[in-house]
């Protein structure tokens, strides 16, 4: 970041975009001190005023009282082995009495429509669920300045809907200021007061939201997306007829399947399939069983009864026929450099192509990180790392479990776009999303999942086609058509 400079009033609401790698954690980690005081390799200058704090003054620690943060990735916050516990926390530490605090950890659940969680262990919880207790965490300390970033990447419809409820009503209520930052605009560009716009570092657009998304040359450019013009409606409203099989026989299957863990049951009695050439979206709630299925799927669980199939045999991991890209990507780092990690897989295969390493690093906007350390990453960055080191495995089925955390529209057009390539040699692809646009764009086909059961599969009313003229690179790599239609 380079020469910024704003301020927010008190019970102001501050949304804040831009491309990916833009420097939009960066700038909210210095609100609440962990930069320079965390992150000490991040250089600053200036100065950043908290609630009347010099950030550079304070310990983080005491800067929690005043500001509270939501990580992008929720794992980064949660380290107690209870929902409950974990939202103690906090009030306990700020030595609140156990009747203060239990109220605040009461309310905190209710008001992100977490309270049925509260006796789960946090490692039981979809990757939605642990969103939803990292902030209800952070809204028990009551804080009077609320950074939240990305907070809606993982949830769905109610969940977001939750969320954003309960910050409006802290903001208006009992003016308490929030700087939320978000790729998906929709929900929370219809209610923040101020849109601030960020590229390479710097602040190039500032304004109230309307004005600043009504300039349409700047958000197709930073593929920055525009609030739609209606809400998201109920999955169940928008999916149509049956698509027939298309006469050859499934890529992937699941016949009568039941699956848990522990003694608790997630999945009953689930058919489904996924045919080669296709792009499947797997949709529903938080909780529903969506990634209890990708873990099957992958060979990373065994079902309790029925049958999973990939390719007509028992999923083998590690043999690359299945690519799998978790929601967390710090799981599936653990190389030096954006090369290097991609590179790994097929190396370790014995089927190592250059050429399709320079196509995914181009895909994925990549090549002019190459050789940048990918603890050093974006969030954003570091997800499409992970996704352009499971694209050059060439997997015959490949799993996007929530693929978006940190991605403009822009960049998850260029991953689709090379994910359709895929589509002629017959590989499938299986996008695990609550991403309404993701899914119209792209999706053939939809399988919706409500508490563990396929409640309706089918193509999408009205789905929206991307256009022909798809935008390229130098090298002639598509990279798809950057739009900042609503959603």
């Amino acid at each position: 970041m380079r020469d910024l400079s704003f301020s927010a009033e008190a019970g102001e609401f501050l949304l804040l975009t831009g491309p990916s790698g833009s420097g939009k954690s960066s700038l909210l980690r210095c609100l609440n001190g962990t930069i320079p005081h965390v992150f000490v390799s991040a250089r600053m200058s200036g100065s950043v005023i908290a609630n009347g704090w010099d950030t550079r003054r304070y310990p983080v620690a005491k800067l929690a009282e005043t500001v509270g943060f939501v990580f992008q990735n929720p794992e980064a916050q949660l380290f107690n082995l209870t929902v409950h516990d974990e939202v103690l926390f906090g009030p306990r530490n700020a030595g609140l009495s156990d009747g203060e605090a239990e109220r605040r950890a009461r309310w905190a659940l209710e008001a992100t429509g977490a309270a049925h969680l509260k006796d789960h262990r946090l490692a039981t919880l979809s990757g939605g669920e642990k969103q939803r207790i990292a902030i209800a965490a952070v809204l028990a300390l009551r804080p009077s300045i609320l950074v939240l970033d990305e907070p809606t990447a993982h949830l769905d419809v109610p969940g977001t809907r939750a969320v954003l409820r309960t910050i409006l009503g802290l903001c208006r209520e009992e003016g308490v200021t929030i700087v939320l930052g978000e790729h998906r605009t929709g929900a929370v560009g219809r209610v923040a007061d101020r849109l601030l716009v960020l590229d390479a570092g710097r602040l190039v657009a500032q304004g109230a939201t309307s004005f600043v998304f009504a300039q349409r040359e700047l958000t197709r450019r930073l593929g920055i997306r525009r609030p739609a013009d209606e809400p998201e409606q109920p999955w169940e409203n928008l999916i149509g007829e049956e698509v027939s099989a298309s006469g050859m026989p499934p890529l992937a299957e699941m016949r009568g399947l039941e699956a848990g863990y522990g003694k608790h049951t997630v999945l009953r009695g689930v058919d489904l399939a996924v045919y080669p050439g296709e792009i499947v979206a797997l949709v529903g709630d938080n909780g529903a069983g969506k990634t209890t299925i990708v873990r099957l799927l992958a060979g990373l669980l065994s079902p309790r009864r029925g049958q999973v199939l990939v390719n007509g045999h028992r999923p083998r991991p590690a043999s690359g026929e299945v690519g799998l890209v978790l929601e967390d990507p710090l799981t599936q780092l653990f190389c030096d450099t954006v090369e290097e990690e991609i590179s790994f897989g097929p190396a370790n295969l014995g089927r190592l192509d250059q050429g399709v390493v320079e196509d995914v690093l181009a895909c994925n906007d990549l090549s002019r990180l190459r050789h940048s350390l990918v603890h050093r990453l974006s969030c954003g960055e570091q997800q499409r790392t992970v996704v352009a080191s499971v694209q050059a495995l060439a997997p015959r089925l490949l799993i996007l479990d929530e693929p978006t955390m940190g991605q403009d529209w822009g960049h998850l057009a260029r991953m689709m776009h090379y994910l359709q390539r895929g589509r002629r040699a017959g590989d499938a692809v299986l996008l695990v999303t609550h991403d309404y646009k993701l899914v119209h764009r792209y999706a053939d086909r939809v399988i919706l999942l409500r508490e563990g059961l396929v409640a309706a599969t089918g193509r999408l009313r009205h789905a929206r086609r991307p256009a022909e003229d798809v935008v390229k690179t130098s090298a002639g790599v598509p990279v798809g058509h950057v739009s900042d239609e609503g959603w």
